[in-house]
């Protein structure tokens, strides 16, 4: 034993081995380190799933069905690692709108700027009759980024040559998405429900049971600083701290920015006036003494699982259809009015970022000009005398 042992001392077993005890060998189970047991790789799998929230494993799941189903189309027989680069490169032209070509001299404009891709049509019809496409044509350009990256992380989890990391692939996808820019081709954006279309949403929010969880739901979700839906379907009573009888602290015990859990002091979010009136209601209404916060609402009144994800998109969606509100919402669009409104409202940005938990000054910042700019002077310039 060494009382400060030095870099080289802790280095000698390696250069010199060290006899092993007969004690530790004498079991008659020992595994040959090249080579990884099924029943380790089985608990590695469990361990990868578990670790991974419940809206990545769906969307994995959905990207490789889809794939599995474009591939059998494509080429009559079932997909298997790895695969060649010329497939992953048809599939990028088969998904991905671009001009037709203008080498007729007589082909109209309307024709020279139609923009078409390579999958054929009676293919697209089969995927979509079949439920591996919701409509017919192109897919967003976010969806084709998505099946990209899961086919390359499939790839890495089978230890196999990726192809989504050969040159070919990498460059055709980058001019793919200079492509989409210069055509104007934007990622489309949830509306942000800031103060007043949210005060609208609240209204519809009865005094029955569920009118109670949806305005909790909807007052924690935006005034901790925008939750992200996992983080308000995975929300539990035991993290919930009352203080001074008027007001609560909530911690997020999980978070796409805090994965591994750890216990941080920015993972602490207040919650204050009317949430927390809200808040209380709905505890007292559902009598809910321990686990998850939101909870499924049977009929007779009785409380069900606790809510999935989806439910919280679901509960965003169908409350904005009841106070008939125009455009089109989701969950993001809690968090996404949350940083707007503080935007509008000139708050700081450190403390923005506080309640938010954004790692990314940019993503806020781009927020607050985006509200900002409409009412600076900058902007009026020709009206002002």
């Amino acid at each position: 034993m060494y009382d400060k042992p030095t870099q080289a001392a802790n280095l000698q077993p390696l250069a010199h081995p060290r006899p092993v005890p007969a004690e530790l060998v004498g079991h008659g189970l020992a595994l040959d380190p090249a080579v990884l047991t099924k029943t380790a790789e089985d608990a590695a799998r469990a361990l990868l799933r578990e670790g991974e929230s419940s809206n990545t494993r769906v969307s994995y799941a959905s990207a490789m069905r889809y794939w599995c189903a474009w591939f059998a189309a494509r080429y009559a027989q079932a997909l298997a690692l790895p695969v060649p680069v010329p497939v992953v490169v048809q599939f990028i032209v088969d998904h991905a709108e671009r001009k037709a070509d203008s080498d007729e001299e007589s082909q109209s404009r309307r024709d020279r700027d139609e923009l078409v891709s390579e999958l054929p049509p009676e293919i697209d019809r089969a995927l979509v009759e079949s439920g591996y496409k919701a409509r017919l044509g192109a897919p967003a350009l976010n969806t084709l980024v998505h099946r990209i990256a899961v086919l390359s992380k499939a790839h890495q989890l089978a230890n196999e040559t990726n192809p989504c990391a050969d040159a070919l692939v990498r460059e055709l996808l980058g001019q793919t998405r200079r492509a989409y820019a210069k055509r104007g081709a934007r990622p489309r954006k949830q509306r942000a429900l800031t103060k007043d279309p949210l005060e609208a949403v609240l209204e519809t929010c009865d005094e029955s049971l569920r009118g109670k969880r949806d305005r909790a739901l909807l007052l924690f979700a935006w005034a901790t600083g925008g939750r992200r839906r996992s983080e308000v379907a995975s929300a539990a009573l035991e993290n919930l701290q009352r203080v001074d009888g008027k007001a609560y602290l909530y911690t997020l015990a999980y978070s796409k920015t805090n994965q591994t859990g750890a216990q941080r002091p920015e993972d602490v979010k207040p919650l204050v006036g009317r949430a927390a009136v809200a808040m209380q209601d709905w505890l007292a209404a559902s009598g809910i003494k321990q686990g998850a916060l939101f909870r499924r609402i049977r009929k007779g009144g009785h409380l069900g699982e606790p809510l999935a994800a989806a439910a919280v998109r679901d509960i965003v969606k169908e409350r904005c259809a009841l106070a008939s509100i125009e455009g089109s919402f989701s969950a993001h669009s809690l968090r996404a009015g949350f940083v707007t409104e503080a935007g509008r409202q000139n708050m700081p940005l450190p403390e923005t970022m506080a309640m938010t938990g954004h790692q990314s000054v940019a993503t806020v910042v781009g927020y607050f000009r985006a509200e900002g700019s409409l009412g600076s002077k900058t902007s009026r310039m020709l009206d002002n005398e």
